[in-house]
């Protein structure tokens, strides 16, 4: 109620601030509380519900909300609200990361303790409020309650429970039953998984839509892209099953050739999550010496960066391609030039924390292979906020920057629409009404690195 008279009354006031308190972004560095007003003063504002600029805006936020947006010189700051000054920046939602990964929240593999917590204050740093986690583990969804509550500080998670394989997953009625239990348990969607039969996985998809909750994820050998698609796969991811249909991992192909999945997918208004940076380190295709040399490493346990290396040393594995891997990637460029211009919902993701994908930072990589794709950067910022909350609709509303919206969002110097690497160092992130200067987020990253940097010596 509180809210709804506060709104009101903004949109009655007009004219000039007052009682504000005059910081700068990068001095406004305290949480909020649910009644305390934040305000953006004189941003230029990127609302995401068309490809348009508001110029020297007031956005207000109370708690978790976005309560108003409007011209600075028509809209009233009200007494005791925090003013962050925008100086000309520009303000866009938060960011999306479609096939993340979120750490147990228990010790693991001899993984340092604080190991989670800094996996998802890398998320925020590299401006990513939102996070579809694509793999359950025991005590997730008590992780997911403890951020929505304010009792952990990460972005907004949504997730998928363990995986649905064929070890999971050995009868019908097994499969039936393990839908159900994710339902009931909370999950908010079904981790699909490599080495399920076409008879399991029809089993599944009939449960998931009784059960009325989604499956997505991988496309098991045996079932393929084509049967994934009709049977209502929400998500297909890392555009898995396409090139084993279309024999795209040694053989150039045209857009001919890729022309009826394209349309198949289209039709069924299935997504996509390209994750096109990992995927081409994991075919083979990348180059070795630069992912080794990622400025964002040293954020990463010594273990973990190990494990990356003996993979690229090993130079084999389930979908690596070796001598043929740069066709294969020229292919998945292609595929995904392909389905963006027929239209096909593509969804940002990197499936960080995986190999030398630092979550939130892997952005860096994964955008810039968005755009050489054919992307605009428009549709490339679309996949990551709007795009995300139509597909989150049922859950929350979030993606504009709109009243009503969830409080997550990005402010940055420059214009993204003209050079997306202003995304790469924010002057703030806000995540559910709590903002982050980049004061703050420095102080966060310098202390991941230098406690990365005592493990190290210790090992």
């Amino acid at each position: 109620m509180l809210r709804t008279r506060l709104f009101a009354s903004l949109l009655l006031l007009g004219g000039p601030w007052f009682g504000a308190v005059m910081l700068s972004a990068a001095e406004v560095d305290s949480p909020t509380t649910d009644e305390m007003v934040i305000v953006f003063d004189q941003v230029h504002v990127l609302p995401m519900d068309s490809e348009r600029i508001l110029r020297n805006q007031r956005v207000l936020v109370q708690g978790d909300r976005i309560i108003a947006l409007a011209p600075a010189d028509e809209l009233a700051i009200p007494d005791g609200a925090k003013r962050i000054a925008g100086e000309g920046r520009y303000l866009l939602p938060g960011l999306a990361e479609m096939h993340g990964h979120v750490p147990p929240t228990v010790d693991f593999s001899g993984m340092p303790a604080r190991y989670l917590d800094d996996v998802l204050l890398l998320y925020l740093a590299g401006g990513v409020t939102t996070v579809r986690g694509m793999l359950g583990h025991e005590h997730q969804l008590r992780l997911k309650d403890d951020i929505a509550t304010g009792k952990r500080l990460g972005p907004t998670l949504y997730l998928a429970g363990p995986s649905f394989n064929q070890h999971t997953v050995t009868s019908v009625e097994q499969a039936r039953e393990r839908v159900q239990q994710h339902k009931a348990e909370g999950w908010d969607l079904l981790k699909i998984h490599p080495g399920l039969s076409l008879e399991h996985y029809r089993a599944i998809a009939k449960e998931a839509q009784k059960q009325g909750i989604d499956f997505a994820g991988h496309v098991p050998e045996d079932v393929g892209i084509e049967q994934a698609i009709l049977l209502g796969s929400r998500t297909i991811d890392h555009l898995d099953g396409y090139m084993a249909a279309l024999g795209g991992f040694d053989t150039p192909l045209t857009k001919q050739d890729m022309a009826a999945l394209v349309a198949l997918t289209k039709t069924h208004q299935v997504a996509v999550v390209p994750t096109q940076a990992l995927w081409e380190t994991i075919i083979g295709a990348a180059d070795a010496d630069k992912l080794q040399h990622y400025d964002e490493l040293k954020y990463m346990p010594a273990r973990v960066i190990a494990g990356w290396e003996r993979y690229l040393e090993a130079g084999s594995g389930a979908y690596y391609t070796g001598e043929t891997a740069a066709i294969h990637a020229e292919n998945r460029q292609r595929l995904l030039g392909a389905l963006y211009q027929a239209g096909v919902t593509i969804l940002m993701g990197t499936d960080a924390p995986q190999l030398y994908s630092v979550p939130g930072l892997s952005l860096r990589h994964e955008l810039p292979m968005m755009a050489e794709a054919g992307m605009s950067y428009y549709d490339i910022l679309r996949s990551g906020t709007v795009s995300v909350g139509e597909y989150f609709a049922d859950k929350d509303t979030f993606g504009l920057v709109k009243a009503g919206h969830r409080a997550d969002l990005l402010l940055v110097d420059n214009n993204p629409l003209e050079d997306l690497s202003v995304l790469y160092q924010p002057a703030g992130v806000m995540v559910r009404g709590q903002w982050l200067s980049r004061s703050e987020l420095e102080t966060k990253l310098a202390d991941i690195a230098a406690a990365r940097n005592a493990e190290n010596r210790g090992r």
